[in-house]
């Protein structure tokens, strides 16, 4: 199932007028190439409709002439000839590399924007994605869209000029000829008419099958240790089987109308030369046309049918590139929910105060409220705990603190200020997240710890590093700083990745810290390490955090229990023991 039909696009509200503006207006900073090689394609095609001209002219009458002067001629119109194919190679390779090179800076500039289209998209849009699909919008898509806009214009421009001029100098030669030719053309242009509407369907479903396979593909890579510690490649290769079959089901049903479409094109092109022939015979039988006229005349005919010929495969083109630009529409059509306001706050001290007022979170409309009414007051340099059963929307509430996701009702505020007024820029570089499941970057480790402050010095990567416990064991790696981690940093252990992931945070140096669960999934020595690391990182910062194991917050000045009806308890650990309410029975669970 294609996950992306449940999110509500407004590509077809979009007048048509304005996609084909848009599409349009990726031409623009590349006016003067674009002219230029519409330019050479009008050079070209002009160049082979003057040639048979010119050949007709010599069997016509050159070759009646006195040898001398016959001689002299055709050297003449020879030499003029050559000129011109040494013309038509050289607009074919300018429209060949220039025109390819334009399209490839428009491919550029798409991908530029869709891929920053993404980066501004909320967490909610990436919740309901897979990423092999999207992965597609970007590769197969563009490279589609791009083809189009090298190849549509100079296809429309050859081929109109070789049409049209044909018909013309045909007229010219013999009119009667010229109308039998051209009588076939209408039936031709109907039945591509009706053909092309099937074909826009099919592409337009290979694409979202393509797609389909994209993301199968890399749900399968990223989770290549899980599928083979369960042996569950059998599983994986009849799953992939089954979108394999479907995307072939689809290309099956595109080539059946593509080869009806080019069976039919093909047999009318076949056609138009049957009915000249016919014609030709019966005019030269009735003195009404000469040899001349009739060589003339086939010469012209394979440049009144190569343009059709050019036509099928454009039209094979337009639809995959325009089904690529309906789909690349839908992506940058989705608004992000999560967006900056008119005048964002950007100079904003943040020292580390926070404060919920009455907030309230669900992920959707029609989807009930994750919590409700939470109040929340921290001063700033205080160490929060955050506690309660699985489910209960810990990590969703301290989500909502960087704007991962907005309040549905209420307001979060730093510093007395609602966070939907200062820019996302500033309130994101003020607080540092360290999650359970640590994400590094393919490369080395000081690649990912420079990502906490891109401009950092080595120096400051090393102090960083020290200040997280990374710096020992990093220096033992083969190459120290510079050791590629591979994917997602596999060649590390749990404890060094978290480790790197706080000395990142460290060089970040955010008033502001959120654990989420940091130390739950490491053994009891890593634990131990990463524990004494993110004490150091949480002195003089507003800290929450979100524990697995009850026995790390011991010593929080303040622990907050949460429930589905929102805060339950909150006091310190003696207190909220004393009390005997909800922590303790959770205590005594782990503990007991």
């Amino acid at each position: 199932m294609n996950v992306l039909k449940n999110i509500n696009y407004e590509t077809n509200n979009i007048p048509p007028e304005h996609k084909w503006k848009k599409l349009l207006g990726y031409y623009k900073p590349y006016r003067g190439l674009f002219i230029a090689d519409m330019f050479f394609a009008f050079l070209g095609a002009a160049v082979s409709l003057v040639i048979p001209l010119i050949i007709r002219y010599i069997t016509g009458t050159v070759i009646y002439e006195e040898k001398d002067i016959m001689l002299k001629h055709i050297v003449i119109l020879v030499a003029v000839m050559v000129a011109m194919v040494l013309v038509e190679c050289y607009s074919n390779y300018f429209i060949g590399y220039y025109g390819h090179m334009m399209g490839a800076k428009i491919e550029f500039g798409m991908r530029n924007e869709i891929f920053s289209h993404f980066q501004r998209l909320s967490f909610s849009y990436y919740d309901n994605q897979k990423v092999g699909q999207l992965m597609s919008r970007i590769t197969n898509d563009l490279f589609e869209i791009t083809e189009l806009l090298h190849h549509g214009p100079e296809d429309v421009i050859i081929s109109s000029i070789k049409l049209t001029g044909s018909f013309i100098i045909l007229l010219f030669i013999n009119v009667k000829l010229a109308l039998a030719a051209f009588a076939v053309i209408p039936f031709m242009f109907v039945f591509a008419f009706i053909l092309n509407r099937r074909m826009k369907r099919a592409f337009k479903q290979n694409r979202a099958r393509i797609a389909d396979i994209n993301a199968n593909i890399e749900d399968n890579l990223a989770g290549i240790r899980v599928v083979k510690s369960f042996a569950n490649e059998e599983a994986e290769q009849r799953k992939f089987n089954e979108g394999n079959m479907n995307f072939l089901r689809s290309k099956n049903h595109s080539y059946t109308c593509m080869g009806q479409y080019n069976a039919g094109l093909n047999a009318f092109i076949t056609l138009i030369t049957v009915v000249v022939i016919a014609v030709g015979a019966v005019l030269m039988v009735n003195d009404s046309l000469s040899a001349t006229d009739i060589i003339t005349f086939m010469l012209y005919i394979s440049n009144f049918t190569a343009p059709v010929r050019q036509l099928i495969n454009f039209t094979e083109q337009f639809q995959n590139g325009i089904t690529g630009y309906e789909r690349f529409l839908e992506i940058i059509s989705i608004k992000p929910d999560i967006e900056d306001c008119e005048n964002p706050i950007d100079n904003i001290e943040i020292k580390g105060n926070v404060t919920y007022e009455n907030v309230s979170f669900r992920y959707e409309k029609d989807l009930p409220y994750v919590f409700k009414n939470v109040n929340l007051s921290v001063r700033a340099g205080e160490y929060i705990a955050l506690v309660g059963s699985s489910g209960v929307g810990k990590t969703t509430l301290l989500s909502l603190m960087p704007r991962f996701y907005d309040v549905t009702e209420g307001a979060v505020k730093i510093e007395g200020i609602d966070i939907r007024s200062i820019s996302l820029n500033r309130l994101r570089q003020s607080i540092g997240v360290i999650q359970q499941d640590v994400y590094l970057f393919a490369g080395t480790i000081i690649d990912n710890i420079r990502y906490g402050k891109p401009d950092a010095t080595e120096a400051e990567i090393i102090e960083a590093s020290k200040k997280a416990g990374a710096h020992e064991f990093i220096m033992e790696l083969p190459n120290g700083y510079e050791t590629n981690i591979g994917q997602r940093g596999v060649k590390l252990s749990g404890g060094q990745k978290q480790r790197i992931s706080i000395a990142r945070v460290f060089l970040k140096n955010s008033p502001i810290l959120i654990f989420d669960e940091a130390t739950s999934s490491l053994d009891n020595e890593s634990e131990r390490v990463v524990q004494e690391s993110l004490e150091k990182l949480a002195e003089n910062r507003t800290t929450f955090v979100i524990a697995h194991r009850l026995s790390t917050i011991k010593n929080a000045k303040r622990i907050i229990v949460l429930t589905d009806e929102g805060i339950e308890e909150s006091g310190t650990h003696k207190e909220l023991m004393e009390a005997g309410g909800i922590y303790k029975e959770l205590y005594d669970l782990a503990y007991n």
